[in-house]
């Protein structure tokens, strides 16, 4: 019987040991969690200062703006506005590699190649800058001029463009969409139209919940390169809501960018059009937002992969060899920017059944 009683108290100070060992361990458990959740708000509240949120919702747009919509979405898609009935606005932004064509130059008219790599038009709506070298003074400015330069649809005069809407049979889409105008088919209104059809595409991204406080929407590698994005000084460059796309920089702060890139024939970016010493190798600082989907990077599309351009990044603006763990949370991070492609985008619209005109339609 004593036997029985000491195994007993045994047995019960054991158990009563590891239920104690046990409380104890999750108390620290939980203490830990709460520590890196109070950790990770506190992360979101400072990144939500540096950039923005795209909400989950926007107002549904009124009758007359869902038809300059739709006309926008129509042009944008429709290579037969081109002389030569090769080009529009998705041949350098495709839906299938995020408003992206993904070649180091992309080509208009003729094939005539641009001098620089093409960037997305996702998220325009946040951004201040259209072009790598600030040379168009708004998204409509860059699609007016479009229409009658050799890179891009080639068109010799506005009245031959305007030709070429009128046999695509696009004046009744003109007249719903400005009833108030006495001559609704205006390439300033093929403009306007652009502008607000691409002003709609929005990518909401992972991290636009995490800002919004719902901290599991990205991962920790995620957090964790937001964290260094952060501390090495790539938010004073990239922030806002489209993650940059809000100011011009110099590319090569700390040295010549082609000691770094390789490339052959550097690009006097801004200086060409400002004329200004200031601005040599000056450039957009372009939106992250999608960034792991749109290689090749920079203007010239001197970096293949996003390991490269990070590296490059921390070496010529910063005057930092960032590590491989910081180039792999940094990307970690970026990857968090990637969001869904809008329906109106990813799907090409019906035209009209009106063949190409020729390249001679007057």
């Amino acid at each position: 019987m004593k036997t029985t009683l000491k195994r007993f108290w045994a047995l019960s100070v054991v158990t009563c040991g590891i239920l104690l060992f046990s409380g104890t361990q999750a108390m620290s458990e939980n203490t830990a969690s709460k520590a890196t959740s109070d950790s990770d708000k506190d992360l979101a509240k400072t990144a939500k200062a540096l950039f923005g949120i795209i909400p989950a919702k926007t107002a549904a747009p009124d009758k007359v703006s869902s038809a300059q919509i739709e006309l926008g979405r129509k042009i944008f898609f429709d290579y037969r506005l081109s002389k030569d009935g090769s080009t529009t606005c998705v041949r350098c932004h495709q839906p299938q590699y995020y408003s992206t064509d993904r070649l180091p130059q992309s080509a208009g008219f003729n094939n005539n190649k641009g001098a620089r790599n093409a960037q997305s038009i996702l998220n325009l709506k946040y951004q201040e800058i259209v072009h790598w070298r600030n040379d168009r003074t708004s998204i409509e400015d860059q699609a007016l001029r479009s229409f009658t330069t050799h890179l891009s649809y080639g068109n010799s005069s506005v009245e031959e463009a305007l030709k070429r809407f009128e046999l695509a049979g696009y004046q009744p889409l003109f007249k719903e969409a400005f009833p108030d105008s006495k001559s609704p088919l205006t390439l300033e209104n093929a403009a306007a139209a652009l502008g607000i059809y691409q002003r709609s595409l929005t990518t909401r991204a992972p991290f636009d919940q995490f800002l919004e406080g719902d901290i599991k929407a990205i991962s920790a590698q995620a957090k964790k390169g937001l964290r260094e994005f952060i501390t090495v000084g790539c938010a004073s460059c990239h922030n806002g809501t489209a993650i940059g796309g809000r100011t011009m920089q110099k590319f090569g702060v700390f040295q010549n960018y082609w000691n770094v890139t390789k490339s052959k024939t550097p690009d006097k970016g801004r200086q060409e059009i400002s004329k200004k010493d200031e601005d040599l190798y000056v450039f957009k600082v372009p939106s992250l937002r999608n960034i792991n989907e749109t290689a090749p990077y920079f203007h010239d599309a001197s970096a293949n992969d996003l390991e490269t351009a990070i590296r490059w990044m921390g070496k010529l603006q910063l005057n930092k060899d960032l590590t491989d763990d910081q180039v792999s949370l940094i990307k970690a991070f970026l990857q968090s920017l990637t969001g869904e492609l809008p329906k109106d985008f990813r799907i090409a619209p019906t035209l009209s059944p009106q063949p190409y005109a020729g390249p001679e339609p007057l």
